[in-house]
């Protein structure tokens, strides 16, 4: 693996770059916000994942992001985030952030979620022929869904921008109406078993579903507090 990490504390880098060796992976390490954008902007495609810092000199992670997926959609994205700040977590989402990891983090952590996301980028979708009248092979009341083209509708106005992760969560609650989720069983199934980090990136993604669902229609994905969340559409008859 071939990694671009832009943290401007020298001794986190320090300290990856002992576990990435171990690794046998290869990394660039750059203190600058602006210096680690140049490098990527190169040669993105050198990269196999990016970890990026929130706060750093000269540009800041959230404006790094959104540039580089204006050069590239495909590049797995890391953020470093504060610990108790979701809406940076959100934002970071939204810029185009595959997921985070708060600070301060376990280095084995931050690695299998790497590989999580390495192994992941590296799934070729099978080709597969589809009958334009039966397009849609999941349907919950007025939402339709299309997973091999990887659209979605809500009485047909396409639910626009989703994530890959935010995709696979309303997959997964289409396919299973009404039935409620925990974060654990969330994680399990749209993230890796076992999930290394905050269970609380289940709720940033949610989040950020939420909000592109409400562009369209009205809120799908409910809150059974205490316990997790389920997917119910007030528009079925």
């Amino acid at each position: 693996m071939r990694i671009l990490m832009i943290e401007d504390n020298e001794s986190v880098c320090e300290m990856m770059s002992m576990f990435f060796e171990k690794e046998e992976f290869e990394a660039a390490f750059h203190h600058d916000g602006a210096e680690g954008f140049e490098a990527y902007k190169a040669s993105p495609a050198e990269w196999d994942i990016v970890v990026l810092d929130l706060n750093l000199p000269s540009m800041d992670g959230m404006t790094i992001c959104r540039k580089m997926r204006e050069i590239s959609k495909e590049t797995p994205i890391i953020m470093l985030t504060a610990q108790d700040s979701e809406s940076d977590q959100v934002i970071g989402l939204e810029m185009g952030a595959d997921d985070y990891v708060t600070k301060p983090f376990s280095p084995l952590t931050l690695l299998a979620r790497m590989k999580a996301l390495h192994r992941r980028a590296q799934i070729v979708p099978t080709e597969v022929e589809v009958d334009a009248d039966a397009a849609f092979n999941v349907e919950a009341g007025t939402v339709k869904i299309n997973t091999v083209t990887r659209e979605a509708y809500y009485q047909n106005q396409t639910i626009e921008n989703l994530t890959p992760k935010e995709f696979d969560l309303l997959v997964m609650f289409a396919k299973n109406p009404k039935r409620v989720f925990s974060r654990d069983q969330l994680l399990k199934s749209i993230w890796e078993d076992p999930f290394y980090g905050d269970e609380r990136t289940v709720d940033a993604h949610i989040k950020k579903l939420r909000q592109k669902i409400e562009v369209v229609g009205p809120q799908l994905i409910q809150t059974v507090w205490g316990v997790g969340y389920k997917f119910e559409d007030p528009g079925e008859s």
